[in-house]
C-alpha cells in the first residue's frame, strides 16, 4: 500500500469522510491546501452528501482527476472530455474490481451482503487513481 493510501487511511480514522480522505491525502500534488480540500469534498461523502448513492472514495477520484487537467483557460475550457474519459475509467475499474461504485450496494444496505468497507473502497480508489492517473503524470511532469 502506498504512502498516500495510508495517509488516507488514517485521515479517515480521524474523521474524515471517505471523500476527504481520499482528496486530501493527494491534494498538495496539485497545488490545493488541504483546509481547502477537505471543504471542497466535504459534501461528497457517505455516497454524496449521505444518500448513499455515488461512493465517495470514487467521487473522489473524480475531484482529483479534474485536478489533473493541464489548461485552465476559463475563456474557452476544452478540457473536460479528456477529464470524462478519465472519469469513466476510473469509475468502470473500480466497479470492476468492486462490482459497484453506489455506496449503499458496496457497504451491503439494499438487503446483499457488504461488498467492500469504506476503509477498502479509500484503498482501492488510492491503488487505482495511482495506477491509472497519477503514475502517468509523474512520469510526464516530474511532479
Amino acid at each position: 500500500m502506498s504512502q498516500r493510501a495510508e495517509r488516507a487511511l488514517s485521515l479517515k480514522k480521524q474523521g474524515y469522510n471517505c471523500a476527504q480522505s481520499v482528496v486530501c491525502a493527494y491534494s498538495e500534488l496539485f497545488g490545493v491546501d488541504e483546509k481547502t480540500a477537505f471543504r471542497i469534498s466535504e459534501g461528497f461523502g457517505g455516497g454524496m452528501g449521505g444518500l448513499q448513492e455515488t461512493c465517495g472514495a470514487v467521487t473522489a477520484m473524480f475531484m482529483l482527476a479534474g485536478l489533473t487537467a493541464e489548461e485552465t483557460n476559463l475563456e474557452s475550457p476544452n478540457t473536460k472530455i479528456e477529464t470524462y474519459k478519465k472519469v469513466k475509467h476510473l469509475a468502470q475499474t473500480f466497479k470492476n474490481k468492486n462490482k459497484s461504485i453506489i455506496c449503499k450496494e458496496l457497504k451491503g444496505l439494499t438487503g446483499n451482503i457488504p461488498l467492500r468497507t469504506c476503509e477498502d473502497c479509500i484503498k482501492d480508489a488510492c491503488e487505482i487513481f495511482e495506477e491509472s492517473i497519477l503514475a502517468e503524470i509523474l512520469n510526464t511532469k516530474n511532479i
